[in-house]
């Protein structure tokens, strides 16, 4: 009987543990894991390079999403305060990706790209400041807890990039 007792108890810590564990953010069907701040330490540059500038990251402020293959899409706000306001106006956000996602319904192939919210859209630009795509972005209004910069699992299988209450919608 003890050592039932024991075993028992031994499994619920693992359960425990395991739901503490980084990186055990909310599992897609087919193992495709939402990664918070935390999780990204080793894989968000400190600072990035964007339309002839260095800026600096913010760790606090990202997310992203761990592939079952593998591969990460990683999102970051930036603190874009030496860059002109036309750049600063949809440049909010450097945005990489390993892999070639449907973000809104359009395709971006793999890359590093300056993202941001510009009214009801979603604007991702190449590393020049030059527009790549720009599709329509949501609004969330029954966000609980808005934050500056999350990804989140969504019901259709994929994941949401939010800035605040503003969302787009992507997925392999």
């Amino acid at each position: 009987m003890r050592f039932s007792g024991f075993l028992k108890m031994a499994a619920a810590g693992l359960v425990a543990v395991a739901m503490m564990a980084p990186g055990t953010m909310k599992a897609q069907a087919g193992g495709d894991m939402v990664q918070k701040p935390a999780d990204l330490q080793k894989l968000v540059p400190a600072t990035v390079f964007y339309r002839g500038q260095l800026a600096p990251t913010q760790l606090r402020n990202s997310g992203g999403v761990k592939f079952s293959d593998g591969f990460v899409v990683l999102a970051s706000l930036v603190d874009t305060s030496g860059y002109s306001t036309g750049v600063q106006a949809k440049y909010q956000a450097y945005f990489i990706t390993e892999v070639s996602l449907k973000v809104g319904g359009e395709k971006l192939p793999a890359g590093a790209y300056g993202v941001g919210f510009v009214g009801d859209k979603f604007v991702v630009t190449d590393v020049g400041a030059h527009e790549v795509l720009t599709v329509n972005s949501g609004d969330d209004a029954g966000l609980k807890r808005p934050v500056p910069l999350q990804v989140v699992a969504d019901a259709a299988g994929g994941f949401r990039l939010y800035a605040g209450r503003k969302y787009v919608s992507f997925s392999r």
